[in-house]
C-alpha cells in the first residue's frame, strides 16, 4: 500500500491563493505530503494587500481539527494565522488531546509594513498556551521582537533572542533573518537541546514573496512527517523554497507582491517518488 504523510494546516483563508492554507497546500502537495486543512479566518486579500479579515467561529475550527484528527491522524501539525484569544484556547486544548508528533507553528504576527496584527493579550495568550506545545516556532525578526522584547539587528542578537525563547517554552526555534541587511539570508536554528546551526544562502532578487513563511513552515512540517530529523528537515524545505523564489520570480500574477511558484520542474518531478511506502 502507497502511503502519503498526512499533515493539517491550521491557518486563514488567502483568496489570492499566495499565502495561508492555499500556501500550504500547494507546499504539502508539491513535497509529497497530504494536505488537510482548518481555516481560523477567512482574508479579504490580493497581491496589493489586505482589505478585510472574517474569524471563523472556535466551535467551527474546533470542528475542522477534530474531525481531521479523528479520521486522517495527521503525523504533522502546521500552524498559522490565529488571531482570536478562544481560537488559540480550541488549538491548544485539542494539541492537548490528540498529541501530534510535530507541531510547527509560523507566528503570523506582525504585517509587511512592520504592523503588529494582534492585540497584546492575545499574544501573551499565544505564549501562554501554544508555544509551549510546539516543536518548532518559525518567527521572523519582527515576530521574534515581539516575542522576547528585544531588538535584533544582527547575527549575535537573534542567537541571545533564540536562547531566550527556547529556555522560555522549552522548544526549537528558526529565526528567519531575511530582514537583515546584507546580501546574504542567515536563518539561525536553535534546537531545545540548545544546538546551533546558521543556515546561509544568498538573498534572491524578486518582488513575488507573497506566501514565503507560509511555505517555508508547511515544507518543514512535510520533511519532519516525512521521517527527516529537524536539521535536514530544515535544509530540504529552504532548498525547496529557493527553487519555488527562483522558479517564481518572474511571474506576473496580480499587480504588487506576487506568490511564489510552489511546483518548479525539479520538484515536480521528484514528487513521484516523494510517497513513503509501507
Amino acid at each position: 500500500m502507497e502511503r502519503h504523510p498526512v499533515i493539517l494546516s491550521i491557518a486563514g483563508s488567502d483568496c489570492s491563493g499566495g499565502a495561508g492554507i492555499q500556501a500550504d497546500i500547494k507546499t504539502i502537495s508539491a513535497l509529497g505530503g497530504y494536505a488537510a486543512s482548518a481555516i481560523t479566518a477567512v482574508t479579504v486579500q490580493n497581491t496589493l494587500g489586505v482589505r478585510t479579515m472574517q474569524a471563523m467561529s472556535p466551535e467551527i475550527v474546533r470542528g475542522q481539527i477534530e474531525a481531521v484528527m479523528e479520521d486522517l491522524q495527521p503525523v504533522a501539525i502546521k500552524i498559522g494565522m490565529v488571531h482570536d484569544i478562544q481560537i488559540v484556547r480550541v488549538i491548544s486544548d485539542c494539541l492537548k488531546k490528540y498529541r501530534p508528533e510535530y507541531v510547527v507553528y509560523d507566528p503570523v504576527m506582525v504585517s509587511t509594513s512592520g504592523r503588529k496584527l494582534m492585540t497584546d493579550e492575545t499574544i501573551e495568550e499565544i505564549k501562554k498556551e501554544l508555544l509551549p506545545l510546539a516543536t518548532l516556532i518559525t518567527p521572523n525578526i519582527d515576530e521574534a521582537t515581539v516575542l522576547t522584547g528585544r531588538s535584533i539587528h544582527n547575527i549575535r542578537e537573534m542567537q541571545e533572542a533564540a536562547e531566550i525563547l527556547t529556555d522560555n517554552f522549552h522548544t526549537s526555534l528558526l529565526i528567519k533573518g531575511g530582514h537583515l541587511e546584507g546580501d546574504n539570508m542567515c536563518d539561525l536554528l536553535h534546537t531545545a537541546d540548545s544546538i546551533y546551526h546558521i543556515y546561509k544562502e544568498k538573498k534572491i532578487e524578486s518582488r513575488n514573496l507573497h506566501g514565503t513563511g507560509c511555505t517555508l513552515s508547511s515544507a518543514i512540517a512535510t520533511c519532519l512527517a516525512k521521517g527527516y530529523p529537524m536539521q535536514e528537515s530544515i535544509r530540504h524545505a529552504k532548498n525547496y523554497i529557493t527553487q519555488a523564489i527562483i522558479a517564481g520570480k518572474d511571474l506576473h500574477i496580480g499587480h504588487g507582491n506576487g506568490p511564489l511558484w510552489h511546483f518548479p520542474a525539479p520538484i515536480a518531478q521528484m514528487c513521484t517518488f516523494c510517497a513513503v511506502v509501507s
